[in-house]
């Protein structure tokens, strides 16, 4: 009885509806006037609340339909909180073609699809902040000359500084990023937040994704963080997620030459499975877009043409996105070479009617492994966790 009270509660804070007024703590925030130049422009954001239905990505239909091991399918309708008491910032991947060094704000389809498959499903508990920025584009990486970051980090810092101060109002936060997103919210990290007591405050956890975050043997801070912990339980806050996927079967994985997950100066990199934070195996809840990756479809692996073995014939999928429940797990791993990493299995089953593998690898053999699908293929459980985390921050705040 006590524990379903408690339950109510906690539900009631994340979700009822309230009247409209703000969080108001005695402590402020560091930006106080501040205004950014092109973040006062709803148009420079990808998600926005102040976005109409039609420009917010973050407000498209993310309805999916649930394939099974037999070949019945189910459809899963998405329903966004309708008055969420918590924020989720997000800085996307890598998925600029522009040319030159950094890209332009003018959105592009990778971009977009980006915003679509990795953070519009944090809707379900949290309103979604996605800037535009400049970030350091794919011909700059691919250049062979050490990518310089800082243009791009300064818009991601310019439009954090701006939602401070003109649509946070004392609101809980979640960060959450993928590999070159990641990085640049790594820094913000270190460098803003972990040094004001406001905005560590308000953290609520920080998602980052395909990229390595370090802490010394043993212990959950240190490494890039100093005061922010590795996340171990549900409702721990102000803590990290991180990983990058491969599977064991991965030749550069086993020559210890990946570009996620190595040791930094004897300092192992962490691995946290958002479907087993306590660790062991766990099967992963994945959504997978049905479009192909506007960007990088030409140069991905085709392991799958979608959730079926024989698309010919079988059940259409209608909705933008499909799961495959229990064919993916996932298992933290550390091997002989000291990399950590989110360890993949799927669950093939030739007799059944259901694809058999899953796409995720660049053709032609790379140190990346599954870092395209590092947040597809837990997107359920990543989702599940920040809404868990929302409710313990609200509870003690």
């Amino acid at each position: 009885m006590r524990r379903n009270a408690a339950t109510a509660l906690l539900v009631a804070l994340l979700t009822a509806c309230s009247d409209g007024s703000d969080f108001n703590f005695p402590d402020s925030h560091p930006f106080d006037g501040y205004g950014s130049a092109i973040y006062g422009d709803s148009a420079n954001w990808l998600c926005h609340p102040a976005l109409g239905a039609g420009e917010n990505v973050c407000a498209a239909n993310l309805d999916a339909t649930r394939v099974y091991a037999d070949g019945s399918t189910e459809i899963e309708p998405f329903l966004p909180a309708a008055d969420p008491q918590v924020d989720c910032f997000y800085i996307y991947p890598t998925y600029s073609t522009d040319a030159g060094a950094n890209s332009d704000l003018q959105a592009g389809p990778g971009e977009i699809y980006a915003a679509l498959s990795q953070a519009a499903r944090y809707s379900r508990f949290c309103r979604v902040f996605a800037p535009v920025y400049r970030q350091t584009t794919i011909s700059a990486l691919f250049s062979g000359v050490e990518p310089d970051f800082s243009s791009a980090y300064e818009d991601v810092l310019d439009s954090f500084k701006h939602y401070v101060a003109n649509d946070n109002k004392g609101r809980g936060f979640i960060l959450i990023g993928h590999s070159q997103g990641s990085v640049h919210l790594q820094r913000l990290i270190a460098q803003t937040i972990e040094t004001d007591e406001y905005l560590l405050r308000h953290m609520i956890a920080a998602h980052l994704l395909g990229t390595s975050v370090h802490t010394p043997e043993g212990v959950d801070t240190g490494g890039e963080f100093q005061r922010v912990p590795v996340c171990r339980t549900p409702d721990q806050t102000a803590c990290v997620i991180s990983y990058s996927t491969y599977r064991a079967t991965d030749a550069y994985l086993a020559a210890g030459q990946v570009l996620f997950g190595a040791p930094l100066d004897g300092e192992p990199a962490i691995c946290t499975n958002p479907a087993a934070l306590s660790g062991g195996s766990a099967e992963l809840s994945s959504y997978f877009p049905l479009a192909p990756d506007p960007v990088l479809e030409s140069l991905i692996v085709a392991r799958a043409n979608g959730p079926f073995a024989i698309p010919a014939g079988a059940p259409a999928i209608t909705t933008p996105f499909y799961s495959v429940p229990g064919l993916v797990r996932g298992e933290c791993a550390v091997n002989a070479q000291g990399i950590s990493y989110l360890e993949i299995t799927v669950n093939a089953d030739p007799s059944d009617p259901r694809a058999d593998d899953i796409n995720g690898e660049f053709l032609g053999g790379t140190r990346f492994g599954m870092h395209l699908e590092d947040m597809v293929l837990a997107m359920g459980d990543l989702v599940a966790l920040g809404e868990s985390q929302a409710r313990a921050w609200l509870q003690d705040h």
